[in-house]
């Protein structure tokens, strides 16, 4: 997360500067405060009042301003920095740069500010292959000044090549990254054990029956956690996904294997997040042979699933037992009870009938409830989300 940082985006005049406007949306989402330096030439590409609209601050621009605090806006943003993004950073931003001139706000800026500064490459290939670009680079990078791509890919000028600004959804993730192995990781020495997924329960040795869940949100959250920390370890059911950085992950299938394989782990585990979809009951007599079609109608026996959570929250020492309501509809009430009856220390749950959120979706909102509390996490992607949960967590967690 970047929850309070104060980042300051340098906008240099390139084509790409149309793309800053979403990387202010990016950052802010994340958590972080942006105040925005535009070159004179960014001006003429996108307007002041578009960027101070989008990240809620006026647009730096000038040298000497005089409504600066002695007229120095440069030592003021320079020590509010926590980050300096420069992103586009044309070839004559970076040669400049480069070179220790102080002649606008934004060079100024990061001639003084002793806050990492972030380089995002932006230019025509021909530009960014020249042997002077290449010099300036590395000799920023050799100054420790971290830089960002270019990507490779057509260009606005329509030729294909390296020197597309990277993203702004990757760049928001870099500078989270960053972030995170640059500063102290929350869930440090934390052992956190989490299911994600659906489970499927078999009819017969060809059928089955489970849910929509594709596992997304379970993902984000080892992903989340391991970047803040944690020493992960992921149950998961049959998804599509891949095993995030330094997440130990065990396959299951079954509610009985899912929950067989948390209790021959959670020894020892300081939060427990039960994301998976389970589901709630198994045949009771699944065929051992492919059921053949025969009659027109045919009764299949149900019985219960035992109850992952609840046999997580009644161990005599539980970890912290954090569960997911996905539901359709009275979402706080039914969220609600099942904190209190299954009794759980926190509880995040969302609408899966509102379109585009939750299940296979890339976004998510929730409701987080503990017994003394609630928060609204609002509609974001699903790492962002899981960021913000584990840092509610953290917090509710005993010290």
């Amino acid at each position: 997360m970047l929850t309070d940082k104060k980042i300051v985006l340098g906008i240099g005049g390139g084509i790409a500067a149309y793309k800053s406007a979403d990387l202010i949306r990016r950052l802010k989402e994340r958590g972080a405060d942006v105040r925005v330096i535009m070159t004179q030439s960014a001006m003429e590409f996108i307007t002041p009042l578009t960027i101070q609209a989008l990240s809620g601050h006026p647009v730096a621009a000038d040298l000497l301003d005089p409504a600066a605090e002695a007229a120095m806006g440069h030592i003021e943003l320079a020590r509010w920095a926590d980050m300096v993004i420069l992103a586009p950073a044309t070839a004559n931003l970076i040669a400049r740069v480069n070179a220790g001139m102080a002649d606008d706000l934004l060079t100024t800026t990061c001639l003084a500010t002793s806050a990492p500064v972030i380089v995002c490459p932006a230019m025509n290939q021909q530009m960014y292959q020249n042997i002077a670009t290449q010099e300036n680079i590395a000799n920023l990078s050799r100054k420790n000044y971290t830089i960002w791509g270019p990507a490779s890919g057509s260009q606005a000028c329509g030729e294909i090549g390296p020197g597309r600004m990277l993203e702004p959804l990757d760049i928001a993730e870099k500078a989270v990254e960053f972030v995170a192995t640059t500063t102290n990781k929350p869930l440090q020495g934390k052992k956190l054990l989490l299911t994600a997924g659906p489970t499927r329960e078999a009819i017969d040795p060809v059928r089955y029956i489970s849910n929509h869940s594709s596992g997304k949100m379970g993902f984000a959250l080892a992903q989340a956690a391991a970047e803040m920390g944690a020493d992960v370890t992921l149950i998961s059911g049959p998804v599509n996904l891949a095993t995030p950085n330094n997440v130990q992950r065990i396959n299951v299938e079954s509610a009985q294997q899912m929950l067989d394989s948390v209790m021959d782990n959670v020894e020892g585990i300081d939060i427990f997040i039960g994301c998976a979809a389970v589901a709630d009951y198994r045949f009771a007599d699944a065929a051992n042979e492919k059921i053949k079609k025969s009659a027109d109608k045919m009764q299949l026996n149900l019985v219960k699933n035992p109850d992952i959570l609840a046999s997580v929250a009644a161990l005599a020492n539980k970890p912290f037992t954090v569960g997911f309501a996905a539901e359709t509809s009275n979402v706080e009430g039914y969220a609600k009870g099942k904190l209190e009856h299954k009794k759980l220390d926190m509880i995040a749950a969302n609408d899966v009938s509102v379109k585009g959120l939750g299940f296979n979706a890339d976004n998510n909102a929730l409701q987080v409830f503990w017994p003394n509390g609630s928060q609204a996490l609002p509609v974001a992607d699903k790492l962002v989300l899981a960021r913000q949960l584990l840092a509610l967590i953290n917090q509710q967690m005993p010290n």
